[in-house]
């Protein structure tokens, strides 16, 4: 039987289904409000997705703040709290190596609600036609 191979460049299914345990394990230390850390106090941050490098010992949280951007200060936060996550995360998550967290605001959000208001100009709607029909040139 032929093995069939991954796309290039695409992360495993093993990586995949790390990075949301992970994404879980860091969820529940935010929601449980464990962090001590003065640039986080009474902050609301979200992780949004987590990205596992391929030997599972880096793990890139994309992270937003409800309602707002996050800010630089609560990156530093985390930065800060890095240690004690990466603790949390390992007492949750059964690897042979406790992942180095690195945190990156999330704009997937901004850049999509972007997009959506370039859609919405008139002088993009002129272009893009009514919805449904089809040109039909011959």
């Amino acid at each position: 039987m032929a093995k069939k191979l991954a796309t290039p460049g695409a992360p495993s299914q093993r990586m995949l289904r790390v990075a949301e345990e992970v994404r879980h394990a860091l969820s529940a230390v935010f929601l449980r409000g464990e962090l001590h850390d003065p640039d986080l106090d009474g902050r609301h941050i979200t992780v949004t997705e987590v990205r596992a490098s391929p030997d599972l010992k880096h793990m890139t949280c994309f992270v937003a703040a409800l309602g707002r951007a996050v800010t630089p200060e609560e990156l530093k936060g985390l930065k800060r709290v890095q240690p004690f996550l990466r603790t949390q995360v390992a007492r949750a998550v059964r690897l042979k190596f406790a992942p180095e967290l690195h945190f990156q605001p999330d704009t997937a959000l901004d850049y999509a609600m972007k997009i959506d208001a370039v859609l919405r100009r008139p002088e993009v709607q002129q272009d893009l036609g009514p919805r449904g029909e089809e040109d039909e040139t011959p």
